[in-house]
């Protein structure tokens, strides 16, 4: 029996509060396909709702058209939202791929790190289709601790406690991808909730059968897997970046609500507040320029 998978369920089944399980509803009917809507992130940690929530939509077939096609190539898809949920505008940045591609990428024999680094994270599972689609899921996310648990072996230390693990596998992760995360971001995470990963990585040495002479779980790797998983982590890195630039690039021009976002974000960062034309919401990238400039005469018009 999995010593992961109760761990898992119990993860998953966390109460999240009615308005994030309200937008999760609204999702559905926005992806016809939905299999499944996953909850995680900062709000999960801080539960200040004034900020974007964080949703997976796993759905059973990718959208139609060029942005299916790009999707395929280039997962995940992703769109801002907005809901008036009992006189409160709710915000929404959601990714979005399918049921059988995210489980298949948290195994880890792709390049792509973020899935299975984000996913042995906290998450909550606020909505699935049916049984199949929340037994997918579950044994998803399980595979995605399972792989983050063996990358975290390999480049942490030969031993210590499983906090020094986790600590190692989030500031390479960092180092592999292309953005700049303040430091100690790593801690911020594990203090969220610490027993959680305490928990989590001997139960994924037991699953993997990864125990000391006394029968105790524990980083037992041989010489040779360790030099296989940094050999697979040392491409990562390496190709890491380009892959998120090719996201961003993607991004540009498939980002459903890129424009109401961006000038949300610009108005709560800075008090400038947009003005959303028409133009603007189908062209946010020939829109930009514009947008920057008249901002930066709004900032100049306050020094004076």
């Amino acid at each position: 029996m999995s010593a992961v998978r109760p761990l898992v369920e119990a993860e998953l089944a966390q109460s999240i509060p009615a308005p994030i399980r309200a937008f999760a509803e609204h999702l559905t009917g926005l992806f016809p396909t939905a299999q499944a809507v996953l909850f995680y992130g900062s709000i999960l940690r801080t539960g200040d709702l004034s900020g974007v929530l964080d949703f997976y939509v796993l759905t059973a077939r990718p959208p139609r058209g060029l942005r299916g096609v790009a999707t395929r190539i280039l997962w995940p898809d992703v769109s801002y939202h907005e809901l008036e949920h009992e006189g409160v505008t709710l915000r929404a940045k959601v990714a979005s791929m399918t049921l059988s591609r995210f489980s298949q990428a948290v195994k880890g024999r792709g390049i792509d790190t973020t899935l299975w680094t984000r996913f042995v994270q906290p998450s909550g599972l606020v909505w699935a289709a049916d049984a199949a689609a929340r037994e997918a899921v579950v044994e998803a996310v399980r595979r995605a601790a399972r792989t983050a648990a063996r990358f975290a072996t390999a480049l942490g230390p030969q031993e210590g406690p499983p906090e020094a693990y986790w600590t190692a596998l989030f500031q390479e992760t960092y180092a592999a991808e292309f953005r700049v995360e303040k430091a100690g971001r790593e801690a911020s995470i594990l203090a969220f909730d610490p027993a959680h990963y305490q928990r989590l990585l001997p139960a994924c040495w037991a699953d993997d059968g990864r125990f000391d002479g006394e029968g105790r779980p524990a980083p037992q790797m041989s010489a040779i897997e360790r030099k296989r998983l940094k050999a697979a982590w040392r491409l990562r890195r390496n190709l890491g970046k380009s892959l998120n630039v090719a996201r961003l690039i993607k991004a540009a021009f498939t980002f459903q609500g890129a424009a109401r976002y961006a000038a949300w974000k610009i108005e709560r960062h800075t008090g400038f507040k947009v003005v959303l034309t028409p133009w603007r919401e189908r062209h946010p990238v020939l829109a930009a320029p514009g947008i920057l400039l008249g901002l930066w005469k709004w900032r100049r018009a306050r020094e004076r």
